[in-house]
């Protein structure tokens, strides 16, 4: 089976993972590759990192050159997708990197995004319980942001199983692709090295809802979560550091929750939970599809930590995309991704 596949926003840091990804894919083809700004140039002047397809011409981004395609991968700026969506084939498999359709609420939608709420997609993080059965078979994906791929993984299992209370503390670290590749002062290198800072501070960060919505999913119950993102000098990655409050009653054993966190992962393909005494880092998952876990219980304090280190721009989003269209057109859900990483 081999299935023609477009990507719309070719020119950015997501396409072109999405782009380094497919060539490799035994299952696809590449057909049109699309920008806005870039459109007209040669992908190799963007992407020179892809010499296979350097020669490919970036097209407008456009319904009417996406259409014909089985697959249509968006890597657009959130906000944009959910008018082209509209005017693509309903047969084909459209798959949303941005934020359009990830979100059930409106209300959150329209508070953190400032816009008409185009609707809600079958979400795309296979490992979170339930998420399978609904990609299989789907026409529409929405991919997960990239923090809420690592903090859902570190945390999730614990409130499936019910081990601790409905709040959550969370802060995170991320290299600088996630901001997109337009120019901004306080990404340039010279802003960035040898330096870190925090920003969406107090609850302002645009994956916050994405977050509450994920683990009140497997918790059964509104789960509040307190997210501080910052910002470090690295070209990829994200180490995420989440906490919450044992409930009353639940032992503070750590080998009793490693447990649960075993029989969370033990099928999982793209998770690995680290031997005990060995702790995720982000070099370690470069490139790759793989999430790396590791947690802690604080006796004292009476909370789990769950750590994890995912690749923002692999697991965290095109890695992400191709294993939820692997699954939706029945695929093998390995197929075409990486799970070694890159070192040094």
């Amino acid at each position: 089976m081999t299935v023609r596949v477009a990507v719309a926003g070719a020119s950015g840091y997501a396409g072109g993972e999405l782009l380094r990804l497919l060539a490799s894919h035994p299952g696809v083809e590449i057909g049109a590759v699309t920008a806005h700004s870039s459109a007209g140039r040669p992908l190799g002047s963007v992407q020179p990192h892809l010499p296979e397809l350097a020669d490919r011409p970036l097209l407008d981004t456009s319904a009417a050159i996406l259409r014909g395609h089985d697959v249509v991968f968006l890597a657009l700026p959130h906000g944009q997708s959910a008018a082209l969506a509209g005017e693509l084939d309903p047969g084909a498999l459209v798959v949303d990197c941005g934020a359009d359709f990830r979100l059930r609420s409106s209300a959150a939608w329209e508070r953190f995004y400032g816009s008409a709420h185009a609707g809600t997609w079958p979400y795309g993080l296979p490992e979170l319980p339930g998420a399978r059965e609904e990609l299989r078979g789907a026409t529409r994906i929405a991919v997960p942001g990239c923090y809420p791929t690592a903090i859902t993984l570190a945390l999730f299992p614990a409130y499936a199983a019910g081990l601790v209370e409905p709040e959550a503390v969370i802060t995170a670290a991320t290299g600088t692709p996630g901001a997109g590749r337009s120019v901004k002062p306080r990404f340039l290198g010279s802003e960035v090295m040898g330096s870190m800072s925090p920003y969406g501070v107090g609850g302002g960060h645009r994956h916050t809802p994405e977050l509450v919505q994920n683990l009140s999913r497997v918790a059964g119950e509104h789960v509040t979560v307190s997210f501080t993102p910052t910002l470090a000098p690295m070209p990829r990655g994200i180490l995420a550091t989440c906490s919450a409050r044992l409930r009353p009653g639940v032992p503070a054993a750590e080998d009793a929750v490693r447990a649960v966190y075993a029989d969370a992962f033990a099928e999982e393909p793209f998770v690995r939970l680290l031997p005990a005494g060995r702790w995720p880092a982000t070099g370690a998952v470069l490139g790759s599809n793989t999430a790396q876990v590791q947690l802690a219980v604080d006796a004292d304090a009476r909370r789990l930590i769950g750590v994890s280190a995912v690749d923002n721009l692999t697991k965290g989003t095109a890695g992400g995309a191709v294993q939820s269209m692997n699954i939706a057109l029945g695929l093998p859900e390995r197929l075409g991704l990486p799970t070694n990483g890159v070192a040094p």
